[in-house]
């Protein structure tokens, strides 16, 4: 080996011992690190970040501004920018001060009814109470309800003291508000810095749309216990339809013994088919459907009155819209799904493509049961009726805000005109005459 190499070797042997002395130094500051400098810094993220979500656009601007200022006043030497400069500072330490302050409220919400219907109001009570010791100064307490928000202000509430504020909310529009969750804010009188703290969790208040009540069966199809018969004939039901030759594979418990005993063949009953009274609506949401929005709404009124019906005759009701299903088990929950139901998007199709979807989902149905706008072709509406399941008793709803109501046949089903929602009872008595 010459010196040369000889000289490699020591030094790479040196850096190998160096790596060797070092690498147990290393892993104990990525332990430290990890064990407290770690963490240490994530808190003082949390902390700094607290800190910044206090102070409002127009602290910023000022605080901007007061640097701003100091530094012309220092650089140019006018005392007047200095002067400015120690006015602006000073207010903005007077209004932090007033985020100084405890605002640990328990919040009790309370809504007297979670289910109104449009037009009525929903009153609830909001209770603050101060469990500690301490006094908590004066604050603002904000409940958001849906895109509006409610503003109490709270006076000074001593140690033990409990104070309600009573409230009404107006529905005027058929929707499902968010109320809550509460803040309790704390801020100064100019809004420079404002320190918000959540309470309680949010209570969702349905507004239900107008329905109209009318008596009898929803629609009246209905003829037995056990369902509507239809002309699909079956080998075992319990509506018998007429005789036939015994065939194999039939039920020898079907076998009508003295018909086979006077014809010598062996002859067994023959049913028609009854379905089970599946009551299924169909609500077009598209916007083209409809010539404005007091359409929509009187479709909505309308499909939520007879389904409304049909749930309190113990139907099986299913609600259909573009796109989903809903079971409407009870009435209450039929309603409370019209409550959210708006306008689709355009490409999710009309009337045609939600009959179409009906009709492939729901063909056991025994009453279906169109609703749609004045928009609607008639040519598209007979095609939509047109593709229901054979058997299947068919009804079409138009809304059609302000006109009268009317009865006609399209194709083998019936479509009513409506044009305002107490003119529904009406025109299902003729539909039933």
């Amino acid at each position: 080996m010459t010196a040369e190499a000889a000289g490699s070797s020591a030094a790479i042997g040196g850096v190998s011992s160096s790596l060797t002395r070092t690498a147990p130094e290393a892993r104990e500051r990525r332990s430290w690190w990890t064990e407290t400098g770690g963490p240490a810094a994530a808190a003082l993220l949390r902390r700094a970040s607290g800190v910044v979500r206090v102070v409002r656009p127009v602290a910023w601007v000022l605080i901007a501004g007061a640097i701003a200022l100091w530094w012309a006043g220092q650089v140019l030497g006018w005392w007047e920018l200095t002067v400015a400069a120690v006015v602006v500072t000073a207010v903005l330490a007077l209004c932090a001060l007033f985020l100084i302050g405890r605002t640990a409220y328990d919040v009790s919400l309370d809504l007297n009814r979670t289910h109104v219907v449009v037009g009525e109001r929903a009153v609830g009570a909001l209770t603050l109470s101060n469990s500690g010791d301490r006094a908590i100064l004066p604050s603002r307490v904000i409940l958001p309800v849906g895109a509006g928000r409610g503003v109490f202000e709270i006076g000074r509430l001593a140690g033990g003291d409990t104070i309600e504020e009573l409230f009404a909310i107006p529905t005027t529009r058929r929707a499902v508000l968010s109320v809550g969750p509460v803040s309790v804010v704390r801020g100064d009188p100019l809004g420079l810095f404002e320190r918000v703290h959540r309470r309680d969790e949010p209570v969702d208040l349905f507004v239900h749309p107008r329905t109209v009540s009318f008596e009898g069966h929803s629609i009246g199809f209905v003829r037995d216990l056990e369902g509507m018969t239809v002309r699909d004939l079956s080998r075992d039901d319990i509506s018998f339809h007429a005789l036939r030759e015994y065939q194999p594979g039939d039920d020898l418990r079907h076998v009508h013994w003295r018909s086979s005993a006077r014809t010598g063949d062996v002859m067994v009953r023959q049913y028609e088919q009854t379905r089970r009274s599946h009551f299924v609506l169909g609500l077009s949401c598209s916007p083209a459907d409809y010539a404005n929005d007091d359409e929509f709404e009187l479709a909505v009124s309308a499909a939520g009155s007879l389904g409304l019906r049909a749930a309190r005759d113990s139907r099986h009701v299913d609600l259909r819209l573009p796109g989903r299903s809903i079971s409407a088990t009870t009435g209450k929950r039929l309603l409370d799904a019209l409550s959210g139901v708006g306008h689709s998007r355009p490409r999710d199709g009309g009337i045609g493509e939600l009959a179409a979807s009906v009709a492939a989902n729901v063909a056991a149905a025994s009453v279906v049961v169109l609703v749609c706008g004045a928009k609607v072709r008639a040519a598209a509406l007979h095609e939509a009726c047109a593709r229901q399941p054979y058997g299947t008793r068919v009804l079409a709803i138009v809304a059609d805000a302000g006109a009268g109501a009317s009865l006609r046949r399209v194709g083998d089903a019936d479509v009513i005109t409506i044009g305002a929602l107490d003119q529904l009872p009406g025109a299902l008595r003729k539909v039933l005459a």
